[in-house]
């Protein structure tokens, strides 16, 4: 009898196997993260410093395709980080600001850009590598100076997509 149910277990496992990959999840990108300093607009979700949606649960979500100059990175539900008239706080800085990207799931990047309306202010290289859990850089904004909103974007190496961030800065 114990044959039989080995027989019976295997047949079933060769049967169904297929049919889980099949039906199961599609795949999903593997890179998450987002600028937590200056806290930006998701981060500012994440810590309730500002009321908002969905996207404070989970603001490294921020992905869409490369090219994008919104903050919500063309993701509908997180529409309310376009909103600038939310409440969004003002981080003061001077000249230059420091971004900290912080990566929940990290993937091989090829470069991060930060604008200015569309204007691009700064770009890093990649480098084609997974970035530490952490990446900092310091961006000189430039003769712009008051209320900015700067746009954070990481660009992916082995994708078409990109992860946005917008901040809020008081630049004296």
């Amino acid at each position: 009898m114990s044959r039989n149910r080995t027989l019976l277990a295997a047949f079933s496992g060769a049967i169904l196997a297929p049919v889980l990959v099949l039906v199961g999840p599609a795949g999903t990108a593997s890179a998450h993260g987002y600028v937590n300093s200056p806290a930006s607009r998701q981060s500012q979700c994440a810590q309730r410093t500002v009321p908002c949606g969905d996207v404070k649960y989970e603001p490294q979500s921020v992905e869409g395709p490369k090219g994008l100059r919104s903050c919500n990175g063309g993701v509908a539900r997180f529409a309310e980080l376009n909103n600038d008239n939310k409440g969004w706080r003002a981080t003061s800085t001077g000249r230059t600001a420091s971004f900290t990207w912080t990566f929940t799931v990290r993937h091989r990047t090829s470069s991060y850009e930060y604008y200015i309306g569309n204007t691009r202010i700064a770009s890093f290289s990649g480098n084609n590598q997974v970035p530490p859990e952490t990446v900092k850089h310091s961006v000189n904004l430039g003769n712009h100076t008051g209320r900015q909103k700067v746009l954070a974007v990481w660009n992916i190496a082995d994708t078409g997509n990109a992860f946005y961030a917008c901040v809020d800065l008081q630049v004296s």
